[in-house]
């Protein structure tokens, strides 16, 4: 990447100014137009170009996807902190052109050993507000994401492990300038952030003012950090001084303690799960299994739209925004039902992916003509099934994601977070730590019947984050997709899958066509965009409508016969480069 493209990009981000909703501080306004990237080599897409940058320089030493989403990683850790980082966790889909194969990685934290199904809730029974949980100890589960990115290292690096931290380390010490996003979501975010010390150091100025955009940061403690993990490895964080300063910083924290331990990140282990794959038309759409929901979610969106002639319909008529709606909320009916982690519960995946499932499914969309009055989970078959209720738990849009694929067509698919924006507002290390705890359903049982995703020690809690790779008829990658956004990345992918393969659109066209979704039974509509011209004639079909901004942060690679194309989020500041 030269210097007048990088300087380029940076400037691009000026553009995106305010933060718009309280219980969404990774929103940011800003629409910024992006061209589709071309490439024959390799390509990195992610969500800042300094980022981007680095994965690029490791590609260009012949390094692997895996070795550059390291790289990408930790200066996100440090450019992006509000979404990611090594105290959060991430899953991984990674497929291996030299072996033909297609693995997925879960560094998902899980809850600490003390933790019980009352955690959330207050001496009376009753789950605590949303805020209440996340600011302090109680919602940090144990990060993944140092040893996922070790455990990816091990399996297909090929760049040495410590040359992969010197991007992040030089950022660290010498500085980066504050983009005017990072700057907006600090200033959204300013009591929270200035309820412990270290975090209101780092994100504060000498007056206590938010850090304004513009402003050089420099992080010399994380830094510090990095290099203990090049040079140790991941026994540097999950043992040792490190280790120590970790729990110690969630167990005392002021108000709202927590129980992570010793024992919880000495025992944390990345967990190699099945694929989860489904048809849609000529494909076959591959992602995270539980407690992702991702796939099976996606999966269930795309089989039901499976029975309906969407290419004939097209993007602008309202008959296909029912279409997406009703398999939206049909899907995630199911979802609240019966997806969480399947080491604790047992889970119906290949139920509710049946075929006949969900062809049974899309005869409820077929007999009318106006938004579905009710709407409840279905009954697929399934073995070793139990009884549960529905969850109950709050997922707010952060988050980040990476595609990669390199010069061996190696592909990578991550989608990292430390959950809300932010986290859990504690700092240690120079990085933040996740609240991850409060993705689990905040009640336990629903008028006695126990809830899949309620907290239990050890489990990992329900997440929507859905890394994706596409695979053609041949059984190779066709495309690499993700997206942050909390319960809308499901409806995010699902929206691009579909703009893409039905409606033609290039991968940047189809990241950038205004969102309309539908999950819950309110539809959104994306604000100052043209989806608002649907809002009269979605009323008419009897749905609540919403206009709002919806910050996706989609970033995709297709891979054609003429070479690789890409595209970036325009909503957000992130950029395709490859070579």
């Amino acid at each position: 990447m030269t210097a007048s493209l990088l300087a380029a990009c940076i400037t691009l981000q000026a553009k995106e100014v305010n933060v718009s909703d309280d219980l969404a501080p990774e929103a940011a306004t800003g629409f910024e137009e992006k061209s589709l990237v071309k490439a024959s080599k390799h390509m990195v897409v992610a969500a800042h170009p300094l980022a981007v940058k680095a994965g690029d320089e490791v590609l260009r030493k012949g390094g692997s996807a895996a070795d550059a989403a390291i790289a990408v990683q930790l200066v996100l850790n440090l450019v992006e902190p509000q979404s990611s980082g090594i105290g959060g966790g991430a899953f991984t889909l990674y497929f291996d052109a030299q072996k033909n194969t297609l693995t997925t990685l879960d560094g998902r934290e899980t809850a600490p050993s003390e933790a019980t199904p009352t955690l959330f809730q207050d001496d009376n029974g009753k789950p605590l507000k949303f805020y209440d949980a996340v600011v302090g100890g109680r919602s940090v589960g144990t990060p993944g994401t140092v040893k996922l990115l070790e455990d990816l290292h091990q399996r297909y690096g090929k760049r040495p492990w410590s040359e992969l931290f010197q991007p992040a380390i030089k950022l660290a010490e010498e500085g980066f300038t504050v983009s005017p996003r990072l700057a907006s979501l600090i200033a959204k975010d300013q009591k929270r952030l200035s309820r412990y010390p270290n975090t209101r150091q780092y994100f504060f100025d000498e007056k206590g003012q938010p850090l304004q955009a513009g402003a050089v940061l420099k992080n010399p403690e994380f830094a510090k950090t990095l290099r203990l993990i090049a040079s140790r490895g991941s026994k540097a964080f999950y043992e040792g001084q490190l280790a120590d300063r970790i729990v110690k910083t969630v167990r005392e924290a002021k108000g709202n303690p927590g129980l992570l331990s010793k024992k919880d990140l000495r025992n944390y282990q990345i967990k190699e799960r099945t694929p989860v794959c489904s048809g849609y038309r000529q494909y076959s759409v591959c992602g995270m299994g539980p407690p992702s929901s991702g796939a099976t979610t996606v999966g269930q969106i795309l089989g039901i739209l499976q029975s309906y002639d969407l290419a004939s319909l097209g993007p602008v008529n309202p008959e296909s925004w029912r279409l997406f709606a009703g398999a939206s909320r049909l899907a995630f009916a199911d979802r609240a039902r019966y997806l969480a982690d399947s080491d604790f519960v047992p889970v119906p995946v290949q139920g509710l992916l049946d075929n006949q499932y969900l062809a049974d499914r899309a005869q409820l969309l077929q007999s009318s003509d106006q938004a579905l009055k009710t709407v409840s989970a279905g009954t697929p078959v399934w073995q070793h099934a139990s009884i549960q209720a529905d969850d109950q738990s709050i997922e707010l849009p952060s988050t980040s994601h990476i595609s990669i694929v390199d010069a061996q067509g190696n592909a990578l698919s991550m989608t990292t977070t430390i959950e809300n924006g932010f986290g859990s507002r504690l700092m240690v290390g120079g990085f933040l730590l996740n609240n991850e705890m409060t993705d689990f359903s905040f009640a336990s049982h629903n008028n006695g019947t126990p809830i899949a995703n309620r907290v239990e020690p050890g489990k990992r809690p329900r997440s929507s984050m859905a890394p994706t790779i596409v695979m053609n008829k041949e059984g190779q990658p066709y495309m690499v997709i993700g997206s942050p956004g909390g319960s809308r990345i499901i409806s995010y992918v699902a929206k691009t899958l579909v703009a893409h393969i039905d409606w033609g659109m290039d991968i940047q066209e189809a990241i950038a066509l205004p969102h309309k979704l539908n999950p819950f039974g309110v539809y959104e509509l994306e604000q100052d965009t043209e989806a608002e011209r649907l809002k009269p004639e979605l009323e008419k079909l009897g749905y609540p409508v919403k206009v709002r901004e919806l910050n996706s942060g989609l970033h995709g690679i297709v891979i054609t016969e003429e070479g690789l194309e890409g595209g970036a989020d325009p909503r957000r500041e992130g950029v395709a480069i490859g070579i």
